[in-house]
């Protein structure tokens, strides 16, 4: 059987909520800044629910075993775009690493994008998320800017 790609739907939240926070957890080496557990970086009943956000599953035989996002934003002003989807909460359990699940994922949410007229994608990752980085990279993604900080 193959991998398949659809929209979330409320049945899916507990799976997703657990998703989440296996982002968070790997993202947690990352970033000192984040809060102690529990957090949340999602509020995925509105993403469900909202027309400019398009949240998907990927399943392998009725079982959940990917998701990510793409939501519409307006870009800054001073860009050559309107607006652009950022990409996010993209998730693969780890069995599936390494099968394509992110690529069909993606495949999916630029299809989307391209519907609703957009041609510009984006997203953040941690930048010594190397992992992360090279799945972007194989999709297409190439780095474009650097967020920094400093503690006062």
């Amino acid at each position: 059987m193959e991998i398949q790609i659809r929209k979330a739907v409320e049945t899916d939240l507990t799976v997703l909520y657990g998703f989440e926070q296996g982002v968070i957890q790997a993202e947690r080496p990352f970033d000192s800044t984040l809060k102690n557990d529990p957090i949340h970086y999602y509020d995925l009943v509105e993403m469900i629910a909202a027309p400019h956000i398009y949240l998907v599953v990927a399943e392998f035989n009725e079982q959940i075993v990917g998701c990510g996002y793409a939501r519409i934003e307006q870009a800054e002003h001073f860009l050559n775009h309107q607006q652009h989807a950022y990409l996010g909460f993209m998730y693969t359990v780890p069995e599936f690493r390494g099968r394509g699940v992110n690529k069909k994922v993606m495949d999916e949410l630029k299809g989307w994008a391209k519907s609703k007229n957009i041609r510009e994608l984006r997203l953040r990752l941690y930048f010594d998320n190397i992992p992360a980085r090279k799945a972007y990279e194989k999709v297409g993604f190439s780095k474009h800017m650097i967020m920094m900080r400093t503690e006062v």
